[in-house]
């Protein structure tokens, strides 16, 4: 499988566990301590960085440093948006987009010069 794919691929699989560590206890576990919830996304942030780090290494091998950072960015949006719309169950904003617009005119910066591999 291309390396890019693979870790694009990998990388959102961490970052859905990774948001979930961040945000969902904030459903979830509200009632609780926060040292519960701490414990909670301490546990699924492990399996994310099951993930992550080694996309991470696979995307270094044809990504620079930025593009990998910029890369995981637009993943985060990505995953975060459908997050907070169906499972936070909070309004979609017209600000998800300009965001949105923001990060992938980063993107475009950030792979414009030196291409990928």
């Amino acid at each position: 499988m291309n390396r890019i794919l693979l870790t694009c691929l990998m990388l959102t699989a961490s970052n859905v566990f990774m948001t979930f560590a961040w945000y969902a206890h904030l459903k979830n576990l509200s009632a609780r301590p926060w040292f519960y919830a701490a414990m909670f996304s301490w546990g699924i942030a492990f399996f994310e960085y099951i993930i992550q780090v080694p996309a991470n290494r696979i995307g270094h091998q044809t990504m620079s440093l930025g593009q990998l950072k910029i890369l995981q960015e637009v993943i985060t949006l990505s995953v975060f948006i459908p997050f907070a719309i169906f499972y936070m169950k909070e309004d979609l904003k017209l600000d998800y987009l300009w965001a949105a617009l923001c990060i992938c005119a980063a993107a475009f910066f950030i792979f414009r010069s030196k291409g990928i591999g």
